[in-house]
């Protein structure tokens, strides 16, 4: 199976629903419309931020996958709630883990306060969820309800985990499951339960999702080491500061403890890192060819999601969802 398309590319990945994505950009603001304006100006400053779309594109081309093209409506709404509920966890990230940037722009809470921005990701949550009642689908409902709460589960397990330099492996698989694979296998298993498919077709879409969402965590840990700051939007070697060890720092911690603990216990306690430590970190990085290795393991998830794909016809649909595989594990940003 060959995507359509360069990975590179992902307005052209998403060509197939790019008109369905701009009705989910106009539903975004429609449904975030209050009387109380501080709501919708938030709103605006946050779809203005550039995001991708990715969970939304995800659940729409699964839609259509599904033969769901005569339900766009509903895909759209639900696609709209997908978006609702990525956006919600993004903000009260920002406020835990005391990041100033998002995207390249001040993070809501860095502008609004802790308090709006709290309230606002709470009414975003709320607000997902009275979106979803506007169909009379109880299987969606508790799908949505599921992965939120797993979401939050997940963030609530970090948390835990925040300043843990022994923090395992699987401990950190686990963060990684509940906090970004579980919306990505929701927004396909529900873009399937639009149309019409088989019980293995519909789990077929959860498991491209869930597999799509691991490696997109991976690439993403990698670029907090590899990425331009400017491209990337927020500054690099955030995650150590935070006190977060992401699969990179992991490994490289089990193969050099010696050279590498010191750096990583200074840089956890100071919530800081010199340049010095940093070059040091990337020398170490670089030469115990840390990179390299999350990248074949982001690659092993993106084959298993292509695989997930076997059972659906040949469609524009399934070659953009292939290139978006491909495109998780090339971007740099």
């Amino acid at each position: 199976m060959q995507p359509s398309s360069s990975p590179s590319d992902l307005a052209q990945l998403f060509e197939p629903v790019r008109e369905d994505l701009e009705r989910v950009n106009q539903a975004f603001l429609r449904h975030i419309d209050s009387r109380v304006e501080l709501i919708p100006e938030i709103g605006k400053y946050l779809q203005n931020t550039g995001g991708k779309r990715v969970r939304p594109a995800v659940m729409l081309m699964a839609s259509r996958l599904a033969g769901g093209e005569a339900q766009s409506d509903m895909a759209v709404l639900y696609a709209s709630v997908i978006e609702f509920i990525h956006t919600a966890t993004l903000v009260h990230d920002d406020i835990i883990d005391d990041s100033e940037l998002r995207r390249g722009r001040l993070a809501v809470h860095a502008r609004w306060g802790n308090d709006v921005t709290v309230l606002l990701g709470d009414y975003l949550y709320i607000k997902s969820l009275g979106m979803a009642l506007e169909y009379d689908r109880i299987d969606v409902l508790r799908v949505l309800c599921d992965i939120t709460l797993k979401m939050i589960e997940g963030e609530l397990y970090q948390l835990t985990k925040n300043g843990d330099t022994e923090i395992t492996e699987d401990e950190h698989f686990d963060i990684i499951r509940r906090k970004t694979a579980y919306l990505f296998a929701g927004a396909a298993r529900i873009g399937g339960m639009v149309g019409t498919i088989t019980p293995a077709q519909e789990q077929a879409l959860w498991d491209y999702g869930f597999n799509l969402g691991v490696a997109f965590q991976l690439v993403d840990d990698l670029l907090d080491y590899t990425a331009d700051q400017v491209a990337l939007g927020k500054p690099v070697g955030s995650d150590l500061r935070e006190g977060k060890l992401t699969l990179p720092i992991i490994l490289l911690r089990d193969r050099v403890p010696e050279q590498a603990r010191p750096i990583i216990e200074q840089v956890v306690r100071d919530a800081e890192i010199s340049d010095e430590a940093w070059r040091q970190l990337l020398g170490l990085l670089r030469e115990y060819d840390i990179v390299p290795q999350v990248t074949r393991r982001a690659g092993e998830y993106v084959e298993q999601a292509r695989r997930q794909l076997v059972s659906f016809p040949e469609s524009r649909e399934r070659d953009a969802l292939l290139g978006l595989a491909d495109y998780v594990l090339a971007r740099d940003r």
